[in-house]
């Protein structure tokens, strides 16, 4: 059975600088319910002005969906002036003939050094047979709420069924959840229940479930920057990558070290193999003429006493031997670490490729380039964000969204904008005179800059 998962919008409050701020994806912009198109959308604006909270709330969101535990570091990203967070994601999933509206919302409170999902609620409209039904709660789970499992109790009777023994099993499932400190709907035990084969009302409600725990699993890439930050310290070279094989996929983050070769099992090396071939495929059309490879130096031990291979990546062109990777540009690393995901979310349309600074080291033009193929062409979502003001030239104004210095409303379109426009003139032009429903930069003054940076070097050169 073939579950595609679209993100459709997501809505933060009290995270990192964001009080509030919602983004939509195109389609759902559009009010077009459908996965048959690329979706792209880029963020724009100011530094410090929220761009980055979004990337970090899909990549909390990810943990928290695929039932990990949730570390004390969250506990930064909740607004200072905050006890707690609020995060609301929308998906679109299409599972044969139905098609399924879904809200997932999590409450995050601060508790002593961490944080602990204190509500989770997962609601849901179906559309089936030519009808869509309301958009009601199926799970609601409140911490406080000791002395009932989840409501509404109408959904927990039918998960419980016949079978006393499963309402045990969704308490302990719940102390386990709340001692481990992690999602109770997604949370391992209790994601195994709510995913059974139900022969009740219950039977969409599971298959929604299993539909957001497999897109967060499998088809969500979150790319951060300390993604780019390791590439820019010529530390290591994270590729991000999925591989599907005999209906086992793999998906995550190959490390391979700039500094130095590394000692690879043969399992690990096949997965490196792999994704450099896939790479190739697209690489030397991006960078003509290069290719990459995975140069051996022989047979070495693991630290495991087991045979693996000790191996470097080179960049291969023409008429020239290879050089280690790290001898490129850092443009060009990036690119080949996101490349593979970039692939897969070119051709899949329940892949999500979330990027912070797509732009990074990437030359203008070849950006620009890149998000105009993928916006034609491809089939699954990209969000990034980015510095570079190419884009807005060669995507449409439902592609883009631009932070406020509002941070009660961080995130909005542009108004007023024709099919003639140049989006990007026009962000130039609303920044320095205004006309949007918000400020979307905060004023600077040149004279006030240059006559601190000549006080500062006086104080300096009289130190």
């Amino acid at each position: 059975m073939e579950r595609i998962v679209r993100l459709s919008s997501l809505k933060i409050s009290n995270i990192k600088n964001v009080r509030t701020g919602q983004i939509v994806m195109p389609n759902t912009y559009q009010k077009h319910l459908t996965y048959k198109t690329a979706e792209v959308l880029g963020l724009y604006g100011q530094n410090g002005s929220g761009k980055t909270a979004v990337i970090d709330t899909l990549y909390y969101l990810q943990k928290i969906m695929i039932g990990n535990t949730l570390g004390g570091e969250i506990a930064d990203y909740i607004d200072v002036a905050s006890n707690q967070a609020e995060i609301t994601a929308d998906f679109t999933i299409f599972i044969e003939t139905i098609i399924y509206e879904v809200s997932y919302r999590i409450i995050l409170k601060r508790s002593g050094d961490g944080v602990n999902i204190v509500r989770e609620t997962l609601s849901c409209a179906i559309h089936k047979d030519n009808s869509r039904s309301n958009k009601t709660v199926f799970v609601d789970y409140q911490r406080s709420k000791q002395e009932s499992v989840f409501t509404p109790k109408k959904r927990l009777d039918e998960v419980i069924g016949t079978n006393a023994e499963n309402k045990t099993d969704l308490i302990v499932a719940r102390k386990i959840a709340e001692k481990s400190n992690c999602s109770y709907i997604f949370g391992e035990g209790s994601r195994e229940i709510f995913c059974r084969n139900y022969e009740n009302h219950f039977r969409d409600y599971s298959e929604v479930i299993k539909a957001l725990f497999q897109f967060a699993l499998k088809d969500l890439f979150v790319i951060r920057n300390t993604h780019s930050g390791v590439i820019s310290a010529n530390f290591v070279l994270p590729m991000a990558f999925k591989i599907e094989q005999n209906e086992i996929g793999m998906k995550g983050d190959f490390a391979v070290p700039l500094t130095e070769p590394v000692v690879l099992s043969e399992e690990r090396k096949k997965i490196l193999d792999m994704i450099v071939e896939q790479v190739n495929m697209v690489l030397f059309t991006i960078i003509p003429g290069m290719k990459i490879d995975v140069y051996h130096y022989g047979m070495q031990l693991t630290d495991s006493g087991e045979n693996g291979y000790r191996v470097e990546l080179v960049s291969v062109r023409e008429n020239m031997p290879p050089i280690p990777i790290r001898m490129e540009s850092e443009g060009i690393v990036k690119i080949i670490s996101i490349l593979n995901a970039l692939i897969q979310a070119f051709g899949n349309p329940s892949i999500c490729l979330v990027v912070d600074e797509l732009d990074a080291g990437i030359f203008e033009y070849m950006l620009g380039e890149l998000l105009d193929i993928f916006n034609k062409s491809a089939k699954g979502q990209l969000i990034f964000t980015s510095h570079n003001l190419r884009a807005l030239e060669m995507l449409d104004k439902d592609n883009i969204m631009f932070s406020t210095v509002n941070p009660e409303r961080r995130y909005i379109r542009m108004k007023n904008v024709k099919a003639s426009n140049n989006l990007r003139d026009m962000y130039i032009r609303g920044i320095t005179l205004g006309g949007q429903d918000e400020v979307i930069y905060e004023e600077t003054d040149s004279l006030r800059i240059a006559r601190a940076f000549r006080k500062a070097g006086r104080v300096i050169q009289h130190e």
